[in-house]
């Protein structure tokens, strides 16, 4: 697999906020790790690389702005800015990064960017609704879906699924229904190499 040179890198939602036990149980513990190995990656290459925040308008919510929980993890605010290539912060009270400020999708075309490589939290919820979004826009999307997680979920009729789950089932949505190619980190990093 191939990452093209100007591919951007979306990061998405990674808040102190989902370390709450509001959320519940996660899955995927290295998920940060490598969401830290395609960071670095992406500023050590000079590709664009897009930080996406939460600010969640939810009452009581853990990303509320103004609270610690809205803030980036540290191994997120720490890398920002440190890369050689462009950078843009997007902030959004919905599920999709193209409907935050500024407009993605504007700065994307703007840069002549065609591939997108997702990861962040949660699995299942911005970065499916991002990548669905991304897929109808035209942009060839990449889901790198070891560097991402969830958490467990109810839902209605007294369903409830794991974060294992809702991950499997997402992946197969996305790349069943040919919104993005789901992929490893390990991929985008060969596609990636020198």
């Amino acid at each position: 697999m191939e990452i093209e040179g100007n591919a951007a890198l979306i990061v998405v939602d990674v808040q102190k906020g989902f370390e709450s036990a509001y959320w519940g149980r996660r899955d995927n513990p290295e998920a940060e790790g490598n969401m830290a190995a395609l960071i670095d990656r992406w500023q050590e290459t000079g590709r664009p690389v897009v930080f996406v925040r939460h600010d969640s308008r939810q009452a009581g919510s853990p990303l509320a702005p103004g609270t610690e929980g809205n803030a980036f993890k540290d191994f997120v605010k720490e890398r920002r800015g440190a890369g050689a290539g462009p950078e843009v912060l997007v902030t959004k009270t919905v599920n999709s990064a193209f409907y935050g400020e500024p407009d993605l999708d504007a700065w994307l075309k703007g840069a002549g960017i065609e591939q997108l490589v997702i990861v962040g939290i949660q699995t299942n919820m911005c970065n499916e609704t991002t990548a669905r979004m991304g897929g109808n826009l035209g942009y060839d999307v990449l889901f790198a879906l070891d560097a991402m997680h969830t958490f467990d979920l109810a839902g209605p009729f007294g369903w409830s699924r794991t974060a294992e789950e809702l991950t499997r089932a997402t992946a197969v949505s996305l790349h069943g229904g040919r919104f993005a190619r789901v992929v490893t980190t390990e991929d985008v990093l060969k596609g990636t190499a020198a």
